[in-house]
């Protein structure tokens, strides 16, 4: 490592030169001294530039620390790389990172990385500061599985080998070596054991300018003279299975997916209460109380003439506290707004009409229902069923995303052609229309450049509320008064529509009842599975930089929760909300301009771009109260004043907004676009018309299948189609399509810091298990002397180096991929490195 400038000088630089180094970095942490990225892109120029063009050695950027300078400093050399020379940027982003959260840390890089997606990143230095040991063995662990399973991540380095502590900043419990230079049980738990086949003398120190790097064996001593701070580093590959050897698939640990959903949210619970203090959050729930009740009162309309008045408005708006309330206190990601859906109304109006005849009581039945989905969504929750999860891409979240379009726009028909064909029918289509251009149109304006920044975002954060109670008073001007239109039907404030209590009486049914109710509370299930788990995975789309984690198996075990709740209660079970919950993480972003670029789409304009989201959980809890608040008299009242025409508009709007930004309309515009005036980097220019005609058309046969059964009596069953995207996904289209087209075409939908729920995304290395609910990651329990944690490490394999670019030949050294493998004797290779003395060693075995 040219850790300073003075190493760029002779003698230091001269000895770098002579050595056969493979990778060198590129000063350490530059922002701590004097030095000036200005000065610091002179000196990459004159001797960084020509050594590498001379020798094809790698080089990592300059490694700033984790904090504001550090980030301001990197950003400013890159920026002056880039305008003298894009072509000349570092090999890999230099990133180092000290704290005490691995969730945080991983933000942290996840966000540097999304800065500069086109370099894999060197994490050169990266530890726990804290001063408990357990916490330390949890992060240290952590973050070794999700860079582990990470793409971008090339190589990374835990600090601490040496036999003192370098500072009063770094943790003792960090220590990867102790005074007597011997590993410690957490340096034995991260440097991994040897291979039996290599003697247990395979792992490599890297030392001083001066010295040689040695083999050595872990139990010996270490003379740290020849290495003042080094540290362990852990170089890997993804095999093509996935990862390392894979438990059978009946060997499930039982809860392990909850116990670490909720161990890695516990730490950010308070912040999630703290960080609602911003101002976005106000108009986010403003935003989603309409947004949330205003279409949950069109489908308790359509439920409403669909049951004989079983559902009405206050059974949907208690549905709907009931969800907020249950995930925004307790869920893993509160910034998924549940309430009720498209997909339940159409299952719930379905079972009616298929019970009802045979003179089954339908409430008792329904409890039923939920009662043994409840059993479901537990058994799922307990059993990491969650990791399947990881096999959900953008083809069937589009699919999805499309259908539940198309669901609120032809709700919206339905809802005019219920209003006759005389001037009350013309008038809900003029209103409806108005609605839908009004909404639209503060969207529009909302994204736009007219006005001040200030005006931009009240348009855009009130105008749709606004639309609808200016529109409901707009019924009564002039002539338009004297026309009679239909409003929302409600009933007494707090209490069932229908003549009944809240409790419902589930004893009251036929024992073969109860077990018919089975079949409908398994496809109950897998319309919950899919369709909650994917308005969580949009909500916290690739597009979010969010930096808390997520936690499905803990809110599927929620899920179940609110969804055997309803059933006692007799009301719509709540579930995740598509579009409203990306639309709840969409209104929480906080944007900041971007430079003008000329680039894709910006044509030289400066542009928004999200800066962070404010995640907090006072915003789902907010709008949950004042959804509980509109079921009392007054509320009621005033809802019984919108027109029918008006709840209309809204759902047209909902639908064309979901479907403006879903990826199928996206390829449709595509390929309807001139071809010339189409962006150069648009990486569906890179695929052949053949192959995007046919993902296209297979994504809208999809949505055609599952629309059409909706249509049907069999529409009980439209979930099993939705869930068939899947498999077809995964193991079907792969014959299909080469993997670089599927690449472009297609995509994970949630990024890989939110994927750590579920073992991370498809393709991209096993974090915790795959999709067969196995959990393959190292053990969770806490450990409290260093003998436990050398025993764990000796169960852990070493990991390959990935090479990225051209594989690295040197004196018959090969980087080349190799599967990771559990002490099953194969060849195994690691790199360690100095901070001082840049070099990465690989060994051929």
């Amino acid at each position: 490592m040219f850790r300073t400038v003075e190493q760029l000088q002779f003698p230091e630089f001269e000895y770098a030169l002579s050595q056969p180094y493979p990778i060198m970095h590129f000063l350490n942490e530059p922002e701590r001294t004097d030095l000036t990225p200005e000065r610091a892109c002179e000196l990459w120029f004159e001797k960084i530039v020509p050594l590498r063009r001379e020798r094809g050695t790698k080089i990592v950027g300059p490694a700033a620390a984790n904090d504001h300078p550090g980030s301001v400093w990197l950003d400013a050399f890159m920026d002056l790389v880039t305008a003298r020379d894009p072509r000349e940027r570092p090999d890999f982003l230099g990133l180092h990172y000290y704290g005490t959260i691995a969730a945080e840390a991983i933000g942290y890089l996840t966000e540097r990385h999304r800065k500069y997606p086109d370099l894999p990143v060197n994490i050169s230095e990266i530890a726990s500061i804290s001063r408990d040991r357990r916490q330390v063995e949890k992060f240290s662990r952590e973050i070794a599985e999700w860079a582990d399973s990470t793409e971008w991540v090339a190589e990374y380095g835990f600090f601490g080998m040496m036999q003192e502590c370098a500072d009063a900043f770094v943790s003792p419990q960090a220590q990867l070596m102790d005074k007597k230079g011997q590993l410690t049980g957490l340096g034995s738990l991260l440097t991994m054991a040897a291979s039996p086949a290599l003697g247990r003398d395979d792992a490599i120190m890297a030392v001083e300018p001066g010295h040689v790097a040695r083999p050595r064996s872990q139990a010996s001593s270490i003379n740290s003279t020849d290495q003042d701070e080094t540290f362990a580093r852990r170089t890997r590959t993804r095999s093509s299975a996935g990862g390392g050897r894979t438990p059978a698939w009946w060997k499930v640990r039982l809860f392990r997916g909850m116990v670490k959903d909720v161990r890695r949210r516990a730490p950010f619970y308070w912040s999630d209460w703290t960080d609602a203090w911003d101002y976005r959050v106000v108009p986010a729930t403003v935003y989603m109380y309409f947004a949330n009740i205003l279409p949950a009162l069109a489908f308790s309309l359509d439920m409403f003439t669909k049951t004989n008045m079983s559902y009405g408005v206050n059974e949907v708006l208690l549905a709907s506290v009931l969800g907020s309330i249950v995930f925004a206190v307790l869920a893993a990601q509160p910034l998924v707004i549940v309430g009720v859906t498209g997909p339940i109304t159409v299952f719930n109006y379905t079972v009616y009409a298929i019970i009802t005849p045979t003179g089954t009581n339908f409430f008792a039945f329904m409890c039923w229902v939920c009662l043994w989905s409840l059993v479901m969504h537990w058994a799922l929750a307990f059993t990491n069923a969650c990791n399947g999860l990881r096999y959900v891409t953008r083809f069937s979240c589009d699919i999805f995303g499309f259908y539940v379009a198309f669901i609120y726009i032809q709700k919206g028909i339905q809802v005019l052609t219920h209003q006759g064909y005389d001037e009350a029918f013309y008038l809900s289509v003029m209103v409806a229309l108005l609605v839908l251009g009004f909404a639209y149109g503060c969207g529009i304006v909302g994204e736009s450049t007219l006005f001040q920044h200030y005006v931009r975002v009240f348009v855009k954060d009130y105008g749709t509320p606004l639309t609808i109670v200016f529109f409901t008073g707009f019924v009564h001007i002039g002539r338009m008064d004297s026309v009679q239109l239909q409003t929302l039907p409600t009933s007494k404030a707090f209490f069932p529509t229908a003549d009944r209590g809240w409790f419902i009486h589930f004893w009251d049914i036929s024992v073969s009842d109860v077990f018919l109710a089975i079949p409908f509370a398994i496809l109950l299930t897998i319309l919950f599975y899919f369709d909650h788990n994917v308005s969580s995975l949009i909500a916290q789309g690739s597009e979010f930089p969010l930096r808390k984690p997520a936690g499905f198996h803990w809110d599927l075990f929620l899920l179940g929760l609110t969804t055997g709740v309803s059933g006692l209660l007799g009301i719509p079970a709540p579930n995740g909300l598509i579009p409203q919950a990306p639309f709840h993480t969409a209104s929480l972003c906080v944007t900041k301009i971007a430079p003008a670029s000329e680039d894709n789409d910006s044509k030289g304009h400066p542009t928004a771009v999200i800066d962070h989201v404010v995640e907090q959980r006072v915003s789902n809890l907010a709008q949950g109260l004042l959804t509980l608040g509109t079921m009392t008299g007054p509320l009621l009242i005033v809802l019984h004043l919108i027109p029918r025409g008006v709840l209309a508009g809204l759902f047209l709007v909902m639908g064309v907004q979901a479907l403006e930004a879903n990826g199928i309309t996206l390829k449709i515009l595509f390929i309807l676009r001139d071809r010339a005036l189409t962006p150069a980097s648009d990486p569906l220019r890179r695929v052949s018309k053949r192959a995007l005609y046919t993902f296209v058309s297979l994504q809208l046969l999809g949505f055609a299948a599952t629309f059409a059964i909706t249509q049907t009596i069999a529409a009980v069953g439209f979930p099993v189609f939705i869930f068939a995207l899947v498999p077809l996904r995964t193991w079907v289209m792969p014959r299909w399509f080469t993997s670089e087209e599927l690449g472009l075409m297609d995509g994970p939908t949630a990024s890989e810091f939110t994927m750590v729920s579920v073992g991370g995304n498809f393709g991209e290395g096993d974090g915790e298990g795959g999709g067969s609910g196995v959990m393959t990651s190292a053990e969770d329990t806490a450990v409290s002397s260093d003998e436990e944690l050398a025993e764990r490490g000796e169960r852990v394999g070493a990991i390959a180096t990935r090479d990225f670019g051209d594989r690295v030949q040197h004196h018959g050294v090969v980087g080349e991929e190799m599967e990771m493998k559990r002490l099953s004797g194969a060849a195994r290779r690691r790199s360690t490195a100095s901070r001082h003395g840049a070099r990465t060693v690989d060994i051929d075995e």
